[in-house]
């Protein structure tokens, strides 16, 4: 961090710091999107599967989001509520084109949504990732698989995005950034 940031954060003009929760299933590009939020001179050239959890940060709409990325496998979903106390944001990724395994992923959003340790007004963006791939669902069919019309408890919205090109990210990211700064 540069001597300016460092003044920046002292005065308290630094921007206002807020932890995410980034969660989904394995393989739905979790890493790969907190990869392509971080400046260009932070991204890995690769990424690797997140065995347990890693912790990174980024800014975005005068916010310095410090996002803790939990592994999707299904041995360690478990860790995930170990982190909805202090969650502020959840960003819930999804494959889109994993169709067989959406079931899977609105059984993991419902548990996480009922779990008396995460806030109630804790807004909520689901990345309907790998949109790129031609068997790719809709937002508006992953939203009726998930039935996220049922959420009434917090904020939610629901972006297309892909991951390793960045599209949709910054939107989606824009619209947290926001919620945040209404609480």
């Amino acid at each position: 961090m540069g001597l300016l940031q460092k003044l920046l954060d002292l005065l308290g003009l630094g921007g206002k710091k807020v932890n995410v929760l980034v969660v989904g299933l394995d393989n739905s590009g979790k890493t790969t999107t907190i990869e392509r939020l971080k400046p260009r001179s932070k991204q890995s050239v690769e990424v690797a599967p997140t065995v347990g959890f890693n912790v990174d940060e980024f800014q975005r709409g005068g916010l310095k989001f410090t996002a803790f990325d939990m592994s999707g496998a299904g041995r360690y979903r478990v860790l995930w509520e170990q982190y909805y106390q202090e969650a502020q944001a959840v960003v819930f990724v999804i494959d889109s084109a994993d169709k067989l395994r959406l079931v899977v992923a609105k059984d993991e959003l419902d548990n996480m949504l009922g779990h008396p340790q995460l806030g109630r007004g804790v807004p909520l963006l689901l990345l309907a990732n790998k949109r790129d791939l031609p068997t790719a669902l809709s937002p508006v069919e992953i939203a009726q698989a998930l039935r996220l019309e049922d959420i009434r408890q917090r904020p939610w919205q629901i972006v297309p995005s892909n991951a390793l090109t960045g599209d949709g990210l910054d939107r989606g990211i824009e619209w947290l950034a926001g919620k945040l700064l209404q609480r």
